[in-house]
Formats: structure tokens, C-alpha cells, sequence
């Protein structure tokens, strides 16, 4: 089992920054990848990004320059860097890990408003 506690959403100005963690506790050496999905109102959660126990991580087209996903396993901690938001990254954001059999496990979200 993995828990995950988000941290670090709220309110911003379009152009703004913001940063997420993510604190993982649990079987956290069973970790394969961990990543951040966002649901905005009426739409699908999507995968924002993700990083490999590599460090190869991945980004979806829409927030490419302008997020950055790192981790610092000695926090046992992943971090979502956010810069110059847009109204159109309004959504709750989820922690995402999945273990090696498969599993995947998720943390209870957070708010993040892009707004003036």
C-alpha cells in the first residue's frame, strides 16, 4: 500500500506560479512511477506529468515549457513546479503512484484556480 498526501493548490493569477507536492508514505520502495492528473468541471481526468523510478518523466502537450515534475526521494516527495498559468489549468490536481504488479494508488486532490 502507498498513501499519498497532496499539498500546495490554491488561487492564482493567470501568468502566476504555484507549486504541488506530493508526500508519498507506504510501500514507497514498490514505486514505479508516480505522476499529476488534473479534472477540470465536466471533463475526463487527464495525466499532466510523470516521473520514472529512471528519472525519465513525461508531459502532456499542454503544459510542455511550463511545468516541471521532479522528486526528491529523500523527502520521499514529488514536486509539480507550475509557471505561467493559464485560466485553462483550473482544476482539482491528483497524486498518482503506481507500484511495480500494477497497482496504482491516489492521493485526495487539490484545488488549483487560475483567476483574476
Amino acid at each position: 500500500q502507498v498513501q499519498l498526501v497532496e499539498s500546495g493548490g490554491g488561487l492564482v493569477q493567470p501568468g502566476g506560479s504555484l507549486r504541488l507536492s506530493c508526500a508519498a508514505s507506504g510501500s514507497i520502495s514498490r514505486i514505479y512511477v508516480m505522476g499529476w492528473y488534473r479534472q477540470a468541471p465536466g471533463k475526463q481526468r487527464e495525466l499532466v506529468a510523470n516521473i520514472f523510478s529512471s528519472g525519465s518523466t513525461y508531459y502532456a502537450d499542454s503544459v510542455k515549457g511550463r511545468f516541471t515534475i521532479s522528486r526528491d526521494n529523500a523527502k520521499n516527495t514529488v514536486y509539480l513546479q507550475m509557471s505561467s498559468l493559464k485560466r485553462e489549468d483550473t482544476a482539482v490536481y491528483y497524486c498518482n503512484a503506481i507500484i511495480a504488479n500494477g497497482l496504482d494508488f491516489w492521493g485526495q486532490g487539490t484545488q488549483v484556480t487560475v483567476s483574476s
